[in-house]
């Protein structure tokens, strides 16, 4: 996880969270959170970055639509990530 952007962090956690959201559904929900528009020159590019990593995985629900979901090192990846994050952040403490 250490070689991904911010931003590909962010798309693999809105995946994760998701069950098998369609590209159109993470960027919408990035949008909210950044709140500013995320163009599709940026999304796909960094979608198919992570498939490449074996982050994610990327399917095809009809022949425009595709689907993402999180693989098992994508899941490995963010527990890894969380419990670097809580030796330096308690929330509560």
């Amino acid at each position: 996880m250490y070689d991904l952007t911010g931003f590909q962090r962010d798309l693999l956690y809105a995946i994760a969270g998701q069950d098998d959201p369609h590209g159109l559904a993470v960027k919408e929900e990035l949008e909210e959170y950044y709140e500013t528009e995320i163009h599709h020159g940026r999304l796909y590019p960094n979608l198919d970055e992570l498939v490449e990593k074996g982050l994610i995985d990327k399917g095809q629900r009809d022949r425009r639509t595709n689907f993402y979901e999180i693989t098992q090192r994508g899941r490995r990846e963010i527990e890894a990530r969380r419990e670097w994050e809580d030796q330096y952040v308690s929330i509560g403490a």
